[in-house]
């Protein structure tokens, strides 16, 4: 989504580093849809497109009949890319003068406020009804986006684990390699003494033979 319209935008994930045959490197993620799936996203009408789950606000109607006109109006805006704003007020031409009461939400439904009838009553449980659907929706969305993060945990951690494992592998056998060196030259340190005593010796030997 565009800077400042209104819209949350899409929360990206870092998932994979990818590197082509020419040697381009590009990220992976995983995106999680925040617009459908906030409950709350209250503010100025210049802020705010569409409000969440919860706190968007809309207009409850006594008879089924202009509820659906209202709701089925709404829809088609926000389809087409309008606000709330611009949905409730098509819903409310679409739906006609039909007693009804207006900026009700899930967050805020009260059955004991003034004009609450039982018709009206009907059709706020019809509108929780939808509400708890959509909650649903979010949920798998948002569950299968859980998914994804721990698989792709689960991934990144056996692979750092392979790595390490690499890692000490290599210091293992450089380890093996110096501990070698060090014996052949402790081996090349005792040769060179022992060439040395004997050559003492050697030398010694000569001078008693003048001595005598």
């Amino acid at each position: 989504a565009a800077a400042n319209d209104g819209v949350q935008p899409d929360s990206q994930i870092v998932s994979s580093f990818n590197r082509s045959s020419s040697g381009a490197i590009s990220i992976g993620t995983i995106d999680i849809d925040v617009e459908s799936t906030k409950l709350f996203d209250y503010g100025l009408a210049a802020e705010v497109k569409n409000y969440g789950t919860l706190d968007r606000q809309t207009s409850i109607y006594s008879t089924g009949a202009a509820q659906t006109l209202y709701d089925n109006a709404y829809a088609g805006v926000i389809a087409g890319g309008g606000t709330d704003i611009a949905a409730n007020t098509a819903g409310q031409t679409a739906a006609g003068a039909v007693a009804k009461v207006d900026n009700i939400s899930a967050y805020n439904l009260d059955i004991t406020a003034p004009g609450i009838t039982d018709d009206i009553i009907t059709q706020m449980v019809n509108r929780i009804d939808n509400v708890m659907a959509q909650l649903t929706d979010s949920a798998t969305i948002l569950g299968s986006a859980k998914s994804s993060i721990d698989l792709q945990k689960t991934f990144t951690q056996s692979l750092m684990d392979s790595i390490d494992r690499g890692v000490g592998q290599l210091v293992d056998a450089d380890m093996n390699k110096e501990s070698t060196r060090l014996q052949a030259l402790q081996v090349q340190q005792q040769l060179g003494v022992q060439a040395l005593s004997i050559a003492n010796s050697a030398s010694q030997s000569i001078l008693s033979l003048f001595k005598s």
